[in-house]
């Protein structure tokens, strides 16, 4: 391409290919996002269904075995989400009125006690939004579950397919080993490595963050603990944020129902767990190499979620991860990748 176009055309045309990619995947969201749910999925179990092979079990056998752990997961989830959702988005309105009824008290104190901007923050700030917010996500989330053939269909022909993918893959970079120093991996070794650990270990820390946070609210009493386990464990791959996002739903209920000194209890609940794991486990896991600025987390969180509507907004971190890992992967566009990393302290 540049010996046929200067470089002032070759940046309009790569501008234009992403502008005209971006819209196809808006365009084609409610196909893209069972195919790039099953996609992870098998990014996760890959390294178990190789780990089976290793152990001596044939390579069908070792994909029916892990193919059946997956479906018997996914209807477990179905179930038992889809029940706590639909009794959920029942009791919303009156959650919604209770915490509208709890604020106009806090504005109406503030008023009463000479606090002249009580009625500007009474229209800026709407806490029962919070709640709408995580609904939707959820709601998107629950859309997603109901195409839940599709995504084991896809599960099952992609599981079938890695192992000769990983196979072509190598075949076609031994014709590159001249062109590589002695020792060196390929681009595509680096990044499917890098990309497997971090899915791998960041699925197990949010699968560990739901489960607590989830115990933690059953066993203090605060409804629908489920649903908030599992908003902690997909909100847990984003980080920040999501902790954030994760946590006001679940503190405002508790304050509803349970009252001021257990919504705080909530709150610092959360507050240790994520503490816990997201700033003391998972960098001695994944490194501080793998992580993003906060500015790209926002950016990625609004643009994701644009493109891929809600559920879009929780693969936001994964998908933007995959490309710092592709960037970071080879060696000529590796500056790239480190402008979306964190700030070096």
């Amino acid at each position: 391409m540049s010996k046929v176009f200067p470089p002032a055309a070759q940046g309009v045309i790569i501008a234009a290919s992403v502008v005209i990619i971006i819209a196809g995947m808006k365009a084609a969201a409610s196909l893209l996002l069972p195919f790039l749910l099953a996609l992870f999925i098998v990014i996760i179990c890959f390294p178990l269904t190789s780990r089976l092979q290793q152990k001596g079990m044939p390579r069908g056998l070792s994909i029916v075995l892990v193919i059946s752990l997956v479906i018997v997961i996914g209807v477990g989830m179905i179930v038992l989400i889809g029940n706590s959702l639909s009794d959920f988005s029942q009791t919303l309105p009156f959650y919604r009125q209770q915490l509208t009824s709890q604020w106009n008290l806090v504005i109406q104190w503030m008023s009463d006690n000479g606090i002249t901007a009580a009625d500007k923050i009474r229209d800026a700030i709407d806490p029962s939004s919070a709640v709408g917010l995580v609904s939707s996500i959820l709601n998107g989330f629950g859309n997603l579950l109901s195409k839940a053939f599709v995504i084991l269909l896809a599960v099952s022909f992609m599981m079938t397919e890695a192992a000769g993918f990983a196979q072509k893959l190598a075949a076609l970079e031994a014709t590159e080993d001249e062109s590589r120093a002695p020792g060196e991996r390929a681009v595509s070794q680096v990044f499917a490595g890098k990309l497997r650990n971090y899915i791998g270990i960041k699925t197990i820390s949010s699968l560990v963050t739901g489960v607590i946070i989830g115990l933690a609210l059953w066993l203090i009493g605060v409804d629908y603990p489920v649903l908030w386990g599992l908003l902690a464990f997909m909100l847990n791959f984003v980080p920040s944020i999501g902790s954030i996002i994760a946590a006001i739903p679940a503190v405002l209920l508790a304050l509803v129902q349970l009252g001021f000194a257990t919504a705080l209890a909530v709150a610092a609940i959360y507050l240790v767990v994520n503490i816990a794991i997201g700033s003391v486990i998972e960098p001695r896991f994944l490194g501080k190499g793998l992580g993003l600025s906060t500015m790209v987390v926002f950016f990625s969180l609004v643009f994701w979620g644009w493109v891929l509507g809600p559920v879009g907004m929780l693969l936001s971190v994964p998908l933007t991860i995959i490309v710092k890992l592709a960037l970071d992967s080879n060696p000529d566009t590796r500056w790239m990748g480190h402008l979306l990393g964190p700030v070096e302290s």
